[in-house]
């Protein structure tokens, strides 16, 4: 039975989101149960598409995401796939009716982790974070208003303005490892070889503004949502606390990371201010 199966791909996304990542899972068991199957179903996707472009450098990466690229479209057009997270993917792609330029826009920025190395423009920049970040937001929103296109309209220009905060927090936290070892340089007109205080501020500013945005539109979000979402805004914001009192340079040679233990104490303290609509 085909119902058998999505029941496997499913738990296949949860199980490749709890493994990859312990702050996302975290922030998504907060969810409503009616949508967090969902959010796991967008994360095992793009997580896989990732981890093509960032780790699998044994092997041919560009014949492996051509691959997965024409998985994908068959996925979504057939609504089923062999391939598990694909199939998990595509069911919650047409519950929701995602927009399939959100899709295309994301293949897109991954593609181009095969190849390019510099982000010198703020276009280019922009176009990047968009791709990879901001329309990865847009999706989980979808899930969020579960597919009402009024409420989806009125709450897109924050959800990017999340999506893109959380990415550049994670190019920020990450610089060690996309600069030394995948020779990636995102941010631009910073010279990422000698990041120096006054580049880490200009960055961070950029970051607080766009948190600011999103925080406005958490506010928005529906019950099932809010707190779930208000928690990996908890989250992202403690790990930015950390990298503004970290000195550039220590930021270039070291990962910066929030604990296991100051993880629970976020939720703890969230979890306060969300029952008394501190938000």
């Amino acid at each position: 039975m085909k119902q058998l199966f999505d029941t496997v791909s499913y738990s296949c996304s949860k199980i490749v989101t709890k493994t990859y990542s312990t702050s996302f899972s975290l922030a998504t068991k907060m969810l409503s149960n009616s949508i967090r199957n969902d959010i796991y179903n967008i994360y095992g996707f793009v997580r896989l598409a990732d981890e093509i472009v960032d780790s699998f450098h044994d092997y041919k990466k560009e014949s492996l995401f051509n691959e997965f690229t024409e998985d994908l479209e068959s996925a979504l057009k057939e609504k089923i796939s062999l391939n598990p997270i694909l199939n998990a993917f595509q069911y919650t792609f047409h519950k929701y009716n995602i927009d399939k330029e959100l899709v295309d826009a994301f293949m897109k920025s991954m593609r181009l982790d095969l190849h390019k190395t510099d982000y010198l423009t703020d276009q280019e920049y922009k176009d990047y974070i968009y791709g990879s970040a901001d329309v990865v937001g847009l999706m989980c929103l979808k899930v969020f208003v579960k597919g009402d296109q009024i409420k989806y309209d009125n709450l897109k220009d924050t959800a990017m303005s999340l999506g893109s905060a959380f990415q550049k927090v994670n190019f920020l936290r990450d610089l060690k490892a996309d600069f030394d070892e995948l020779n990636r340089s995102y941010f631009p007109n910073a010279d990422l070889s000698n990041l120096d205080e006054a580049s880490k501020k200009e960055i961070i500013d950029d970051i607080e503004s766009d948190f600011a945005k999103g925080l406005s539109g958490i506010k928005k979000l529906p019950i099932d949502a809010k707190f779930g979402v208000f928690m990996a805004y908890r989250y992202y914001r403690q790990l930015l606390k950390k990298l503004k009192k970290t000195p550039a340079l220590k930021i270039k040679s070291t990962r910066i990371r929030v604990s296991n233990p100051k993880k629970i104490e976020l939720l703890m303290r969230s979890y306060v201010k969300y029952q008394l609509n501190l938000l």
